[in-house]
């Protein structure tokens, strides 16, 4: 069997294709699975740590704003659409998987072309735009939410999976983790970050929580700032006289995502459809910051799925103040059985087969 994994950009079109291609490997171990992602994306590295192999095209959206710089996107497509048709003819896949992000488009659409089967995720409620146009060349469309179904044109091809986690992500033990990071298990532990580029306005409240908490033994606060703006934080963090203590970590970005998502009591973090599959599989209540900006404000409808139910607090960025962050932590972590209950609310919201459901609809329909 040969597979192409495409789709990227950020970690939260990476991730599930992994997962996908994870549950293949498992299914097949000699399937030969290759991702094709976007020159400029994450999944030139985070790909290859997964232990796959990956062929990068010249991909860009287009510029809203700026109409003219849309003359040199259309010439960066076409290159695109030639790179995509010699790996096809190179790899000669059996069947394509597309998770969204620029890189996906040429390869779905070449494989229609081709007469190759081809099967879209989408992760969102509110759809992006790469998988609507893709929409009419696949064979069929997996959903990440019943809302987004709304969105596409053909519904007799959406299947309602839920949004595919690392296997990782559900085989770890907490109290394992914990001790593998160096927490005890009387820590109160808070982890924040803000996708896998980080968000500014997350880290600018998160500081005032550093400087409230900093010192306290029992509190373990973990900040993961995102590449760009880890200098900016740790320098105005000393600006400000703050002497980072033992119980406060400051990180460019998390590795090993699973275990600080399982050991931690609370997270603060955006809404991607993706943080909030993995944030409910594990059971753990959040503060969800949706990003304002997401195309169909769709990070604020995925934050509110989990929040009508009781597995997580909405803050929106207009809302959001340093003081209203640092009242809500306080109060969570002065309500054990409230938080107790999130938990357990927020691990109702989880969709833990989506991968294998994903992966059941591909075996009978090849």
């Amino acid at each position: 069997m040969r597979v192409i994994m495409t789709g990227g950009g950020t970690g939260g079109h990476i991730y599930p294709a992994i997962a996908i291609a994870d549950e293949i490997r498992r299914r097949e171990p000699d399937a030969e699975i290759l991702f094709v992602g976007a020159e400029r994306g994450l999944e030139k590295t985070l790909v290859p740590a997964n232990g796959y192999d990956i062929r990068l095209i010249p991909v860009q959206g287009f510029d809203r704003k700026h109409l003219m710089r849309n003359f040199k996107t259309m010439k960066v497509l076409r290159d695109a659409n030639k790179e995509a048709k010699k790996v096809m003819a190179e790899f000669k896949p059996d069947f394509v998987v597309g998770t969204g992000g620029y890189a996906s488009a040429p390869i779905v659409s070449n494989a229609h072309k081709l007469g190759i089967p081809s099967y879209i995720h989408e992760q969102n409620a509110f759809p992006g735009v790469t998988n609507k146009m893709g929409e009419k060349h696949a064979s069929k469309m997996f959903l990440g939410f019943e809302e987004a179904s709304g969105y596409f044109k053909h519904p007799e091809k959406h299947i309602v999976t839920g949004n595919p986690v690392r296997a990782a992500f559900l085989d770890v033990d907490r109290e394992e983790a914990r001790k593998k990071l160096g927490f005890r298990d009387d820590d109160f532990v808070i982890l924040a970050f803000g996708g896998s580029q980080g968000a500014g306005r997350i880290n600018k409240a998160m500081m005032s929580v550093i400087e409230k908490y900093n010192g306290h033994e029992n509190i373990k606060i973990c900040l993961a700032t995102g590449r760009n703006y880890y200098h900016a934080v740790t320098d105005e963090l000393k600006e400000t006289g703050v002497h980072i203590g033992d119980n406060i970590r400051v990180l460019e970005y998390i590795n090993n995502m699973p275990d600080y998502v399982n050991s931690a009591d609370l997270v603060v973090s955006r809404s991607g459809a993706l943080t909030v599959a993995e944030v409910t599989v594990c059971g753990r209540p959040a503060i969800f910051i949706p990003f304002p900006a997401a195309t169909g404000n769709h990070q604020y409808f995925n934050a509110r799925a989990v929040a009508e139910k009781g597995g997580a607090d909405v803050i929106e960025e207009k809302d959001l103040t340093n003081e209203k962050l640092i009242e809500t932590i306080d109060y969570l972590m002065g309500n054990p059985e409230g938080l107790a209950d999130m938990a357990q609310k927020s691990r109702s919201c989880a969709t833990e087969n989506a991968v294998s459901t994903i992966c059941d609809n591909i075996e009978e329909l090849r």
